[in-house]
């Protein structure tokens, strides 16, 4: 059987595509929109190709992409920028072509070892879009409020409670957005049976609250895209790799910087939550801590369990039980 590569750099307007085929390559330039996309990949329905499409994730810029390929019967897959970024090795220049040959021939290289693309529910769709809005308006909020300390060096020009007054009203708005997208998360969760009985067992657990069970929800899709806590925790941030060289060089194993600092973020508060509630959590950090242990590894160690326990009570399907099998949790 025929295989045919495809290479897909994206933008915001536009699509880079790169073709191998024969080993030959061929390139393409179309609009990052679901008609032009949906035209392109008519040309390869051969039943007797096998076509592999491949690219980065950046985010909201997939959708359109999503939105045509999963009515295409292709082999899709989905890049980590970092990861292709350090494959590559040292190179000089880049533009949108050669990014994409560069896409094709990592995909090609690397095929066995990458993991498949599969569209994932409506709901989760929807979910993840209006997580990635939420975050959005999050950020700016933040960004509204650190402005505050700033007006004061303004009173001498009369414009700091004109400034500060322009501020507020402007946090109230983004606060009434962030309030509607959190509504519109949580109805399209509960009104899913299968996400409104993961929601409610994953909020069970102590210190856990309603974004992180969200986040988890939206990050591991329903749990299909993740189904093993390892993962999720190295995902996340929270597992120390250790770092040695010969005999010379040898370091305490740490964190990697390599992690998604939001969910990384809302897994911190909630350890903080936890380890102030009445549980076996608090028992354990209570007992490091006297031990000896460093504050915030054992503080890690619990967002580690968190995610564990997470996982327990989804592959049970019950609530979360104060000091269950507790010679396993504080182990």
């Amino acid at each position: 059987m025929e295989k045919i590569v495809i290479g897909i750099d994206i933008s915001a307007k536009t699509l880079d595509i790169c073709i191998k085929k024969c080993g030959s390559y061929s390139f393409n330039v179309i609009a990052n929109e679901a008609k032009a996309i949906k035209v392109f990949f008519k040309i390869f329905q051969e039943p007797k190709s096998e076509i592999i499409v491949s690219m980065e994730n950046t985010g909201r810029y997939n959708w359109e992409l999503y939105q045509v390929l999963e009515y295409f019967n292709f082999k899709v897959f989905v890049l980590n920028p970092l990861h292709l970024k350090k494959s590559i090795g040292l190179i000089r220049g880049k533009n949108d072509k050669i990014d994409a040959k560069r896409i094709c021939e990592f995909t090609e290289k690397h095929e066995k070892e990458l993991i498949e693309w599969k569209p994932c529910s409506d709901n989760i769709k929807k979910i993840k879009v209006l997580f990635s809005e939420r975050n959005s308006k999050i950020k700016l909020r933040a960004s509204l409020l650190k402005q505050r300390h700033l007006y004061s060096q303004l009173e001498s020009i009369g414009y700091d409670s004109k400034f500060l007054k322009m501020n507020k009203k402007e946090i109230e708005i983004l606060e009434k957005h962030i309030d509607f997208l959190e509504n519109e998360i949580e109805q399209l969760i509960d009104n899913d049976s299968d996400l409104y009985s993961k929601k409610q067992c994953i909020q069970s657990i102590p210190g856990v609250g309603k974004v992180l069970s969200w986040m988890i929800i939206a990050k591991t899709e329903g749990f299909t895209k993740i189904n093993n806590p390892r993962k999720l925790a190295c995902y996340a941030g929270v597992v120390p790799f250790g770092y040695q060289s010969g005999t010379s060089i040898k370091f305490k194993p740490k964190l990697s910087y390599y992690a998604d600092k939001s969910l990384k973020t809302v897994l911190h508060m909630a350890a903080m939550r936890a380890v102030r509630l009445e549980n076996d959590l608090k028992i354990y950090y209570h007992r490091k801590i006297s031990d000896g242990k460093n504050k915030m590894a054992v503080l890690n160690a619990v967002r580690n369990k968190i995610i564990h326990r997470i996982f327990a009570i989804i592959r049970t399907g019950k609530l979360y039980e104060k000091n269950y099998n507790n010679s396993l949790f504080l182990s």
